[in-house]
């Protein structure tokens, strides 16, 4: 009696499933290699360290006035603009950097704008990072989530040696571990950040005499800085469960000079008070992307953004949260041309991504988005 042989034809369908099958799996292994890294500090980790903060309870931390991730209703709006958007976030071109020139000494007062939310800030001859992200992608997986729209200007080699670096919320697009390892071993400097997020820098191996977590309105030094963490609007988290950790904007103060750090935040009556307590400021850097009418309270645009600006009593204003990273529905230049349209002239500058600004001497306008 025969064998019974298999149907010739099903061998090369059953080498496809298999070969597809293989595929997938490279594919999502390599998807979610290093999540649980990346992902920083599980909730249960940091619960201990943040009981009894001011503003948190029931397990997370809460915005002072009542604030949603999505507006009511929003979710028909965000399907359909999700599902229109196609590429009108991106630049149609590639985008202009600005040729950075390394210094060994921090100025009187500049700023050097490395792109999204990353800026050098020079105060009162001190150096002081703010959300750096060197990171190819803002997500915890090296192949999944928004890329980068332009190189960072400058390597992390050239960063001079620091006198604090501050962290405004863990979202990916403002803490991003590949940054905080390189900058561990480059710098020397202390990391400034809220309440919580000490979990997610000590799990990646920063020791704690280089962790600073104050809680809003609380206040540290960095050699003749002052550094106030301030109210945001906002919200956090790295995985499924939200705002175990704070969000914060900086107040930073040197001898003679004053710069806000907004980071990132819907607009509130706090910018107001902070400019009445601690204002008013020389620099403001203030979030202008990001926004949404489906995230009112969480993301302010443009026009809110400048109103912050006079809130704060800025002299100069230097926009961030644009151009780097395309995170929602509106056009890749609309932020800065809302911004613009809304602004007094001579009150804003829009350096390049790695362009140096004086504050005492800001460059007049280049429109180096025109056309992109």
């Amino acid at each position: 009696m025969c064998a019974s042989r298999r149907p010739r034809g099903l061998s090369p369908l059953l080498t496809v499933v298999s070969v597809a099958a293989a595929t997938g799996l490279f594919r999502l292994g390599r998807a979610t290699r290093g999540l649980p890294t990346a992902m920083g500090a599980p909730p249960r980790r940091i619960e201990p360290e943040v009981i009894g903060a001011p503003h948190y309870d029931d397990g997370v931390f809460h915005n002072v006035l009542p604030s949603s991730t999505l507006a009511p209703g929003a979710a028909p709006s965000l399907i359909k603009g999700l599902m229109s958007r196609r590429d009108k976030g991106k630049p149609r071109g590639e985008i202009p950097l600005a040729q950075v020139t390394p210094r060994a000494e921090a100025s009187e007062l500049a700023v050097t704008w490395l792109g999204h939310a990353s800026a050098l800030i020079e105060l009162d001859g001190h150096w002081i990072l703010a959300d750096p992200v060197w990171g190819d992608r803002v997500s915890p997986s090296p192949t999944v989530g928004p890329l980068r729209l332009h190189p960072v200007p400058m390597t992390l080699e050239e960063v001079p040696q620091l006198d604090a670096i501050v962290i405004s919320h863990d979202h990916y697009d403002h803490l991003d571990l590949p940054t905080v390892q390189s900058l561990l071993q480059s710098q020397t400097a202390p990391f400034f950040v809220p309440r919580g997020i000490g979990a997610h820098l000590r799990k990646w191996g920063v020791p704690e005499d280089r962790i600073v977590e104050l809680d809003w309105n609380d206040q540290a030094k960095a050699g003749g800085i002052t550094l106030t963490c301030t109210e945001a609007r906002h919200f956090s988290g790295r995985g499924l469960k939200r705002n175990v950790t704070l969000w914060s904007s900086w107040a930073l103060a040197g001898p003679t000079h004053k710069v806000y750090f907004g980071g990132d935040t819907g607009y509130t009556p706090a910018f107001a008070e902070i400019g009445a307590r601690l204002g008013p400021f020389d620099l403001t850097i203030l979030p202008i992307g990001a926004y949404g009418e489906q995230w009112p309270d969480i993301h302010m645009n443009p026009e809110q953004a400048w109103r912050a600006h006079g809130d704060l009593g800025g002299r100069l204003m230097m926009p961030i949260h644009w151009a780097t990273f395309d995170l929602a529905l509106h056009t890749w230049a609309e932020p800065i041309e809302r911004l613009l349209a809304a602004a007094d002239v001579g009150a804003v500058v829009v350096p390049q991504p790695g362009g140096r600004v004086v504050v005492a001497e800001p460059a007049a306008i280049e429109r180096w988005w025109d056309g992109l």
